[in-house]
């Protein structure tokens, strides 16, 4: 649907009298990513939002502006000391990252311990829809499976055991 809404966009020549993806996103607003305290369950929705943000908003910046961007957000305790060294070894010149993408997966790294997968894989086991909408199960399912190891037969067999019966 978003290609079909993209492509309605560039035949009418973009959005008001802007092409499509010609910086509209410098002037729209967009919520900054929270403050990231190391918190390794959520790594990956920080980076989501920094991705997002970057994307909309500093498309042009040097890989090094982006990494000290995001930098700016890791705040608290051992996450200081962790951003502290990067910062120095930018500085000094021991490590630099080609892509803001490298520089996430080494965060993911550090921060994700690893873990993060079997505890979205325990997560996926003990979702129901209980309550909930249809919809908004199938939303909370898409987030918890991503990233839980589960796809195919075995993702399909954890939707139909997680959803209400009488479906």
């Amino acid at each position: 649907m978003q290609a079909q809404i993209q492509a309605l966009l560039a035949a009418q020549g973009g959005v008001q009298g802007r092409t499509v993806g010609s910086g509209l996103g410098s002037h729209m607003e967009m919520a900054k990513p929270a403050i990231f305290n190391r918190e390794a369950e959520k790594v990956g929705g920080f980076i989501t939002a920094c991705r997002s943000y970057l994307k909309m908003k500093m498309r042009e910046g040097t890989t090094e502006e982006q990494v000290i961007w995001v930098l700016s957000y890791v705040q608290g305790g051992s996450a200081d000391i962790w951003k502290e060294n990067v910062i120095e070894e930018l500085e000094v010149g021991e490590m630099e990252y080609e892509s803001i993408e490298e520089f996430f997966t080494s965060m993911k790294k550090e921060f994700g311990g690893g873990e993060e997968e079997v505890t979205k894989a325990a997560e996926l086991r003990q979702l129901e829809q209980g309550g909930r909408s249809m919809e908004e199960f199938v939303q909370i399912f898409k987030r918890v499976a991503r990233g839980s190891g589960y796809e195919g037969r075995p993702l399909v067999e954890e939707f139909k055991r997680g959803i209400n019966g009488g479906i």
